[in-house]
């Protein structure tokens, strides 16, 4: 565990990355069911996103950071969510940016869960979690994940009939399209990855573990 000042500070910046997530995602549902959709309809409808999904996690692994402290062994959890995250904030700001009108509580959640938290949670990764934990097979775990979701998503979307992202619906650009949509956003996801690994590797340990 980390120790002092630095023990401290980590745990304040991971209550407010958890704060962060649980409120977007909170608003999220509370949108949701205004329109007078049941709390499980809701539930089930927002979890069909990848942002949700990503979101929710975060707000689990620093919510559990800011009561027990910054391990060591975060270092691989906190940094496969650095990264998805992170691609949750490109694919929103490349992709899907302006294809709802929001406004409102919408607006704020909107801000929280794909503009703030995909600064944030890589700024901690960068800035307090301990180095030199990582291996370049890192990346290929934590791309099992998003895989994971990309399986879900086509198999919920050919279900329901309605797919949560425009870039993997199959009914409309057909399977080529679609698979050449997933392996590029996953070259990017191993690219990037492999330069979290590199960094790690390469910048000084913000802190000495216990």
């Amino acid at each position: 565990m980390l120790m002092g000042p630095a023990s401290a500070l980590s745990r304040i910046a991971a209550a407010a990355i958890a704060i962060s997530a649980w409120l977007g995602i909170l608003i999220e549902l509370r949108t949701v069911m205004a329109n007078g959709t049941s709390l499980a309809g809701a539930l089930w409808a927002i979890f069909g996103y990848f942002t949700i999904i990503t979101n929710f996690l975060v707000a689990i692994v620093f919510s559990h950071i800011a009561i027990t402290g910054l391990r060591p062994k975060h270092s691989w959890s906190v940094g496969g969510l650095a990264l998805s995250i992170m691609l949750v904030g490109v694919v929103f700001a490349l992709l899907l940016q302006g294809l709802r009108e929001l406004q409102g509580a919408g607006l704020l959640a909107d801000f929280l869960l794909h503009r703030l938290n995909p600064v944030l949670v890589p700024l901690f990764w960068l800035l307090f979690v301990p180095r030199n934990m990582l291996t370049f097979g890192a990346p290929f775990q934590w791309m099992l994940y998003p895989l994971l979701y990309f399986a879900y998503g086509i198999i919920r979307g050919r279900a329901q009939g309605f797919y949560a992202y425009p870039f993997i619906d199959v009914g409309d650009l057909g399977w080529p399209r679609v698979l050449f949509n997933a392996v590029m956003i996953a070259v990017g996801f191993l690219v990037v990855g492999a330069g979290m690994v590199w960094l790690d590797r390469r910048i000084a340990a913000p802190a000495a573990p216990e």
